[in-house]
């Protein structure tokens, strides 16, 4: 699910692809809802600056990203 949304966030779909993910969409809160909150989670990201993110934040960040993607 996170590389098709991603793909479609992205509109790495094709034509016909795309078309079954927005119908699914449409019956589908569950999945609604994720990508709502996948397209909040890249509107704040690209607001946030190096700057803004204390460093004791940034590292929890990175140790949690880390483990996730290990999982």
């Amino acid at each position: 699910m996170v590389e098709l949304v991603n793909d479609y966030l992205e509109g790495g779909l094709a034509a016909g692809e795309r078309a079954r993910f927005e119908a699914h969409l449409s019956v589908c809160d569950p999945c609604t809802t994720y990508l709502a909150q996948v397209r909040e989670t890249i509107r704040l990201a690209g607001r946030l600056t190096e700057e803004s993110v204390p460093p004791e934040v940034r590292d929890e960040l990175l140790r949690a990203f880390r483990s996730w993607k290990d999982a």
